[in-house]
């Protein structure tokens, strides 16, 4: 019987040890912190241990599935590879347990959208499909119960760290913008290969879709798949989508489609809806029913989501901002003059980047969180009100009193959360609470 660890006892460890049990194997999961499944594994006969990583029951492993909230460079990490025992992400255990078509999803924003956007397109089709990965259920967890015709994952480049086998069927990667450098030994280029695995293991009867506007990717990935791009700003021919007089073009494989209305506002919601739609594309939905899936979708909580309007003033929470790069494209969404709550565990953040939409949008800045200097020393000489809060519910008072009758408050952070609430969410639903007690 062939032995399984499973570092980390979160959603995605938990569902991997239950996978290997069903499927035969030896299973210990091992947890520096606390296991919230304890009972799960329990019930499954599951051996596990938390507050603590036990070397030698590790290193008698025949393999590792490691969390992707764990970094490679620890001292476990290292003496786990000196052993030579192989390390794989919870992505790349289930996909030997399944025989679905993949459409596997990255980028440094908009992954979670899209993901949510192809899911909900191919349910309208009535396809049976599983939208899992980052966002929705865990893939292994959901594979214990049964397979699917069709998995729609949502991948961050740690899980894609961790692929070896693993293939998507459709690859859609959708931009590549500095983020998590702390974990790339700050180089940018390490971050973008690892994005780029997206397309690993691919053939010729695989599909790439990608960003054409942005150049780290247009330049750099090579694949065997069949690669269809979509742009804003250039037209194609064939094989591809583009964004001409305000609605979306989609020319494949000499099927020609135009999408006009769209239920998500904002410039890269078009990207987003373009690679949505082009997947689907290649999935063979039809078109009628691509087009009212496009229109009438739900977005994500937490991301440029409306909470409520309080005299006039339009409260927007944005909290899965955590880069730069969702900031701009959330600034460049709003059309009110804007009271704008940014701040938190700061990531080597370039907020030079916003000077120009600041200038145009921003009336006012409310700072949370421990990184608070870069923000003031960049927009001091911009915007004329800037104050720090030290908690949501002050963040919420501020700005509702700094705001007029048909501005928006908005809350997106441009960094991770650690440093007051447990993730994103947490702090996300700490701004709604504030706003609804105003």
């Amino acid at each position: 019987m062939k032995k399984l660890i499973v570092l980390g006892g979160g959603e995605s460890g938990v569902g991997a040890a239950l996978l290997a049990k069903k499927n035969g194997y030896d299973v210990f999961v091992s947890d520096i912190g606390t296991i919230s499944d304890k009972e799960v594994l329990a019930n499954n006969e599951i051996k596990w241990e938390e507050g603590n990583h036990s070397l030698s029951e590790i290193l008698s492993a025949d393999e590792v599935v490691k969390s992707p909230g764990i970094p490679d460079k620890i001292k476990l990490i290292s003496d786990i590879k000196d052993s030579g025992i192989p390390i794989i992400s919870e992505v790349e255990f289930a996909y030997r347990y399944t025989n679905a078509k993949i459409v596997a999803i990255t980028g440094s924003n908009g992954k979670t959208t899209t993901t949510l956007l192809v899911g909900h397109i191919l349910e309208k089709a009535g396809y049976d499909v599983l939208v899992a990965g980052n966002v929705g259920t865990g893939f292994a967890k959901s594979l214990v119960e049964r397979d699917y015709d069709y998995i729609v994952l949502e991948l961050s480049s740690f899980q894609l760290d961790g692929i070896v086998d693993f293939k998507a069927d459709v690859a859609i990667l959708l931009n590549i913008t500095p983020d998590h450098l702390d974990r790339y030994d700050d180089k940018f280029e390490n971050y973008v290969k690892s994005k780029l695995k997206i397309t690993n293991n691919q053939t010729e009867k695989d599909v790439f879709i990608f960003n054409y506007d942005d150049e780290n990717i247009k330049n750099r990935a090579e694949t065997k798949a069949t690669k269809i791009p979509f742009s804003l700003h250039k037209e194609f021919e064939n094989n591809a989508a583009f964004y001409k007089n305000e609605q979306i073009n989609i020319n494949i494989y000499n099927n020609k489609m135009t999408i006009q209305q769209l239920a998500l506002q904002g410039r890269h919601n078009v990207y987003n809806s373009m690679a949505a739609a082009v997947a689907s594309r290649v999935l063979e939905v039809k078109d009628f029913i691509t087009r009212q899936a496009l229109l009438d979708f739900k977005n994500v909580e937490h991301r440029l989501e409306h909470v409520i309007n309080i005299h006039g003033i339009e409260f927007i929470n944005d909290s899965k901002a955590t880069n730069i790069n969702s900031v701009w494209f959330a600034l460049e969404t709003m059309h009110k003059d804007t009271v704008w709550i940014v701040g938190g565990v700061d990531k080597g953040n370039d907020y030079s980047e916003l000077l120009g939409l600041v200038d145009e949008k921003v009336k006012a800045i409310i700072c949370i969180g421990q990184n608070t200097e870069n923000i003031h020393s960049v927009f001091s000489n911009h915007v004329e009100n800037i104050v720090n809060a030290n908690s949501m519910e002050e963040a919420v008072a501020y700005s509702y009193q700094l705001a007029t009758k048909g501005d928006v408050v908005l809350l997106s952070p441009a960094c991770a959360s650690f440093d007051m609430f447990f993730n994103f969410e947490h702090r996300g639903l700490e701004f709604k609470k504030s706003v609804r007690s105003l």
